[in-house]
């Protein structure tokens, strides 16, 4: 099955990351889906950006706007989208993989989606296998990633294998660096898949693609999408 080709924070190579014109460009340019990363502004919205403050000049000073204590009015003033913008521009026939930063915002994303067809398309990123596991009790539609370091995962992989498996999580999201081809096999045997982010030059793309990932993230969404081609 050809992986599926995240555009990291959209199209961040050629426009400012997580914003729309970035996810519109990557989809434009092929990618399957997006990646971004999702806070709870002070107002309960679900807002797209990667750091909890946005650097923001006002009277020429530059101060940060700390997006928990703002509404999506204000962030929206600095290009910050919300997940209803997002669907309102680009709607939603597109896998969209979320990091989610807020502790709440898994659980406000999976209500913001009453559709199962749409549900069925998020994929909710988070490095604490715990939440992940609450969150299966939100949703049975919605995929559910554990992304983390090699070295901060338990000592028998295959143990975290199957305690993923078990705990109905579908994927584990490691740095490209860190897989090997006896890794991967090991996950797909116990139906969890294998994605891996910073997937940034060609070389490394093919080395995933030969490995049978399931996922690659990359900021170049054109360079992401003629590899990928290259092995369909």
């Amino acid at each position: 099955m050809t992986p599926i080709t995240f555009a990291h924070r959209g199209a961040r190579a050629d426009h400012p990351e997580n914003t729309i014109p970035a996810f519109r460009h990557a989809l434009d340019r092929g990618a399957r889906g997006l990646e971004t990363d999702a806070w709870l502004s002070a107002d309960g919205q679900v807002v797209l950006v990667h750091d909890g403050a946005v650097k923001v000049r006002r009277g020429g000073l530059p101060r940060k706007l700390q997006v928990e204590r703002s509404t999506a009015a204000e962030l929206a003033a600095h290009d910050v989208p919300t997940l209803a913008d997002l669907r309102a521009e680009l709607g939603t026939e597109y896998e969209l993989s979320i990091d989610l930063k807020s502790p709440d915002v898994g659980a406000a994303i999976i209500a913001e989606t009453p559709d199962p067809t749409d549900r069925a398309r998020l994929w909710l990123c988070s490095p604490s296998s715990r939440a992940l596991r609450a969150l299966r009790t939100e949703t049975s539609e919605t995929r559910l990633v554990h992304s983390q370091w090699r070295q901060r995962l338990p000592e028998s992989l295959e143990r975290h294998a199957a305690d993923l498996a078990t705990a109905r999580i579908d994927a584990l999201n490691l740095h490209h660096s860190e897989w090997t081809a006896g890794v991967v096999t090991l996950f797909h045997r116990f139906s969890v898949q294998a994605f891996a982010w910073d997937v940034q030059e060609v070389r490394h793309l093919r080395a995933m693609l030969r490995m049978g990932i399931d996922a690659v993230y990359c900021d170049h969404v054109d360079r992401m999408v003629a590899t990928v081609a290259e092995f369909s």
